[in-house]
């Protein structure tokens, strides 16, 4: 191999100085601390870093360098038709995706109208779940639907599911519980304990902090909440009958992917390193599994072809991050339902990350970087830091219930700069070239109450935002 060395022998070293004077005669009169920035929460991000040690210990398990994928493309269905969105499932399938996450509604206004075991089949005909793992996204449903799927699965020990069970961010999305929230978490965690037993491989819960995100949270939050909701969860797995290293064992993370991929490269790395420091305090040897998905907070109605854009940089981030699975989704998610083509450019653009610019091919690519090892270490002190605020309070229904996670996602809002949008409030375009979306009427179906006994819970809801909202038709 060749001794690059050799190929800069002849450049002087660049030094900190040398950048300094180069940045100090670019400023002029301006001080040197106006290109210091900070995040929405107060993180410094300082504009030059020395190099950064390297880990101590591996942040995530080494990718597969053979047949395998780096990671599992996942794709997502929300037609509220069961036979469209079978469609989709499958095309997707064929066109390069190795999962599916299945969004469950059942009046259809913003999921696939499922409400039984019989319609759930139907949307999943001819997946062959042996092969491709199929997750859902059925809010306060979620221990129904995952009743229905280990139906569909046909107690098949080899079926790849996973039924993300997620009342905590129902709730925190809603504001209020159909019953008391502690139930709605029993109850999940009798489903999943005997679902356990039939699907070895099944994941039972997702432990999100997206609904903290897309209301507009920042980083730390996002991972505190996704933290103390996987504690909450295998607390509740452990009482109905699991071993505390099984129950963690058996609960994936859910993070947001955004177009900062410094940002989000960091939060994946952080959440590592918190979830290992929970489970060593459990005494269990595990290692995070992490679902990211792309914000919609990051998307724009106007000019959405720039959308493309900002889900590259999205995916780039949660690749370089270490995600084990990546939902993309479409650059027309802002607008509506979408299309084949859309579909087909959410797939393309994680495979070609993935087959063409070799993104999955080193395991930690951002390992010793100044920048992001000092982001990493920040997040992750912040989040553990209000992960214990959290956990203080009495656990996340609580600190939700009290509207701690309320107050904190406010101040974040509050704290961030105008955002400069590419298409939106930064080089608009004269004209808007329009995009197609598919357009479906609601269809709505029967499906079992999920209301439970005892006074409904509440808290202050976390509505989901778009941060181009306030600028879009001011051309």
């Amino acid at each position: 191999m060749a001794d690059i060395r050799r190929l800069t022998a002849d450049f002087p070293a660049a030094t900190p100085e040398a950048w300094h004077a180069l940045v100090a005669k670019t400023l002029g009169d301006k001080p040197f601390s106006t290109l210091e920035k900070a995040t929405a929460e107060g993180l410094p991000v300082a504009p030059l870093y020395p190099p950064g040690d390297l880990p101590g210990a591996q942040p995530f398990p080494p990718r597969p360098m053979g047949a395998g994928a780096p990671w599992d493309l996942r794709v997502l269905t929300a037609h509220p038709d069961t036979a469209r969105a079978n469609v989709e499932i499958l095309g997707d399938l064929e066109g390069g995706a190795a999962s599916a996450v299945l969004k469950i509604d059942p009046t259809g206004a913003s999921g696939v109208a499922i409400g039984s075991a019989d319609g759930l089949a139907l949307a999943l005909k001819d997946v062959v779940l042996e092969m491709a793992p199929v997750a859902l996204d059925a809010g306060f449903l979620g221990a129904r639907a995952s009743e229905w799927l280990g139906a569909v699965a046909k107690a098949s020990p080899s079926a790849r599911l996973d039924f993300h069970m997620d009342p905590l961010s129902a709730f925190a999305e809603t504001g209020a519980s159909p019953g008391p929230i502690e139930a709605h978490l029993a109850e999940a965690a009798s489903v999943g304990a005997r679902l356990a037993e039939t699907y070895p491989h099944a994941e039972l819960f997702l432990a999100s902090g997206r609904v903290v995100h897309e209301a507009g949270g920042g980083e730390a939050l996002e991972l505190a909440v996704a933290a103390a909701a996987g504690v909450a969860y295998a607390k509740a797995l452990s009482q109905a009958g699991l071993g505390v290293a099984e129950a963690l064992g058996r609960v994936t993370l859910g993070l947001s992917a955004d177009a900062d991929y410094f940002l989000t490269i960091a939060k994946l790395r952080a959440a590592r390193q918190v979830w290992a420091r929970i489970a060593a305090a459990c005494g269990a040897d595990l290692q995070a599994r992490i679902e990211a998905r792309a914000s919609r907070r990051m998307l724009a109605r106007q000019d959405a072809w720039t959308n493309m854009i900002r889900l590259t940089a999205a995916g780039f981030g949660a690749a370089v991050g270490g995600a084990d699975a990546v939902v993309l989704g479409a650059f027309t998610d802002a607008l509506g339902l979408p299309t084949a083509f859309a579909r087909r450019q959410s797939r393309n653009t994680q495979l070609v990350l993935m087959e063409e610019a070799h993104v999955g091919r080193v395991a930690d690519p951002a390992a010793g970087s100044g920048y992001v090892e000092s982001l990493t270490d920040q997040i992750a002190r912040a989040a553990w830091a209000k992960f214990q605020e959290i956990e203080a309070a009495g656990g996340l229904a609580a600190a939700l219930s009290l509207g701690l996670v309320a107050r904190d996602v406010a101040a974040a809002n509050a704290a961030r700069p105008e955002p400069r949008l590419v298409g939106v409030n930064a080089f608009p375009p004269e004209t808007d070239t329009p995009v197609e979306v598919e357009r479906a009427e609601p269809r709505q179906v029967a499906a079992p109450a999920t209301a439970l006994p005892g006074a409904d819970s509440h808290c202050p809801p976390l509505h989901a935002i778009r941060l181009a909202q306030a600028y879009e038709g001011a051309r």
